[in-house]
This record gives C-alpha cells, structure tokens and sequence, in this order.
C-alpha cells in the first residue's frame, strides 16, 4: 500500500554542518585552503547581493554607483525581504529602484528617479523603502 504523503510547507535549509574530524586527525589540505574553508567561503557567496549583467548595464548607462555601505544595507533589505517569505521584491533606495530576485540574492534591474518615472512594476510581490 502506498502512503500519501503531501508536503503543506516548505521550510528554509541551511547548509549542513560538517562532521568533527577524528581525534588526531586532520582534514586534508590543498596549499593553504581546507575544505571546510572553502565550503564556508562558497556558502557566504551564496548569501552575497550579486547583479545581473542587465543590471549592472543599467547601472553604467545611468551612470548609478553604489558605496559599499549602500550595498550592505540593500543587501539587508533582502535578506528582510527574505525574512517575510518575498521572492522578487522592489527595494526603493533614495531616487534608485532596484527589482530584485530575493531567492538569488540578486539585483535585476535598476532604475534612477527620473527612469522610474511613469513605470509600473510588475512580478513582484514585496517593496522595501530604504529611507
């Protein structure tokens, strides 16, 4: 007989943790580089805000450069977007607005104050107004 199993929920996944090594030994090491290093280092760019290259296109044509505290707290916009179960989110930031992929951690369009005049967004399903 087969059991019917439904899924109601999706939970969020975090990265498994790494085993302990055996008492007395090492992992190996490749240069100076283990592989919990490396593991960690993939997972932390994992939770990096990237552009898309459409992004980044915009972002040169309208001559838009962002600070890195700038990019820290539309980072932080989010991973609050992310909090709150968003998926693609509008982050207005000062007269810039920024579509993004929330699952991806990335930014896919921008637009400055006066390209985002008379637009209408569409596919999202969250805004976060960064003051």
């Amino acid at each position: 007989m087969t059991a019917n199993r439904e899924v109601n929920r999706t939970l969020p996944v975090s990265p498994p943790a790494l085993p302990p090594s055996p008492a007395g030994k090492k992992p190996p090491v490749k240069g100076d580089r283990s592989f919990e290093a490396m593991y960690q280092k993939e997972v932390q760019k994992s939770r990096e805000l990237k552009f898309s290259a459409h992004a980044e296109k915009r972002l040169k044509e309208r001559n838009i450069t962002l600070a890195g505290d700038d990019l820290a707290r539309i980072g932080r916009a989010v991973n609050q977007a992310e909090a709150k179960g968003a998926r693609e989110s509008l982050i207005i930031f000062g007269d810039l607005a920024l579509i993004t992929s929330v699952r991806n951690k990335t930014v896919v369009t921008a637009l400055d104050g006066k390209s985002a005049q008379d637009h209408i967004f569409t596919n999202i399903d969250s805004a976060v107004i960064l003051k």
